[in-house]
């Protein structure tokens, strides 16, 4: 298969996988297995952790509204030194300890992504959550150009605005825009558990698969670490991705086994054409 011709795969590493020096290592491998395998792998980034570590080291304090960071214009510089100049760098040179493939880039650059001041809502009242950013508008060329020379593009969350205003943006959103923008066969999502669970925290079972208008009829209710994965599922699978998966980065190469083994496990965001709705 041509390199440039091959079905693009968006993942969104973070998580656990991030800290873990031999998730990192997996996780790499996965990549460079994928796109080894005929795909075009894409992988956006997050890095919660390691800005927390970085702002209680600088005394700054570490906030969250809805589950998304509250970011003041200080908080911003470490969230883009953090993503930009340690996380990013570093996955780098993961994947390409297996060969010259994973190239760094971060929302800002050619315009990839333009963003807009994202509010918080907490019952049901908007809060303001400071530099925080939603996707409106996303340039794929650079990513694209990437893609055709062969490359595995690793993306920074960070955006900026018609206003010139710089925004951080959650790595999950951030990651299912870009994969409607390139026309992805299939998002991929790294959190912390084995998937949705269908009635927590009552019972671990995990819904294996549901469409679209299902997980719309459940967001409401979702805790809030786990919506802006979920919202972002449904962002993508309603803008023409063909699925969007997430899986337990905790889990050595989970990505490996969901995307070319088959393996079923986490959850699984389907269209609604598809009706089949079943517990893993």
């Amino acid at each position: 298969m041509e390199e440039d011709s091959g079905p693009v795969v968006v993942i969104k590493f973070g998580g656990n996988a991030m800290v873990d020096a031999q998730l990192q290592q997996s996780f790499a491998e996965d990549v460079v297995e994928l796109r080894r395998a005929g795909l075009r792998p894409v992988v956006v980034h997050g890095g919660g952790p390691q800005i927390s570590a970085m702002l209680d080291r600088l005394g700054l304090e570490s906030r969250f509204e809805a589950g998304l960071r509250v970011t003041t214009a200080e908080t911003m510089e470490v969230v883009r030194m953090v993503l930009s100049g340690r996380v990013q760098r570093e996955l780098v040179g993961h994947i390409n300890s297996h060969g010259p493939y994973a190239v760094g880039m971060t929302g800002e650059d050619a315009h990839t992504m333009t963003a807009v001041r994202r509010p918080a809502w907490v019952d049901g009242a908007p809060v303001d959550i400071g530099q925080v950013g939603d996707v409106v508008e996303v340039n794929p060329g650079m990513v694209r150009a990437l893609l055709t020379q062969g490359h595995i593009p690793v993306v920074s969350p960070v955006a900026r605005g018609a206003d010139g205003q710089v925004y951080n943006v959650n790595a999950d959103l951030a990651a299912s825009a870009l994969a409607v923008a390139l026309g992805a066969r299939r998002l991929v999502v790294l959190t912390d558990v084995a998937g949705l669970y269908a009635d927590w925290p009552a019972s671990t079972e995990v819904i294996g698969r549901l469409t679209a208008d299902a997980l719309d009829g459940l967001l409401p209710g979702l805790a809030s670490g786990m919506l802006p994965k979920m919202e972002g599922c449904l962002r993508a699978v309603r803008g023409g991705v063909g699925r969007a998966d997430v899986l337990d980065g905790r889990v050595p190469h989970a990505v490996l086994r969901s995307v070319l083994g088959g393996d079923g496990a986490g959850t699984t965001v389907v269209p609604d054409e598809d009706h089949a709705v079943s517990p893993a």
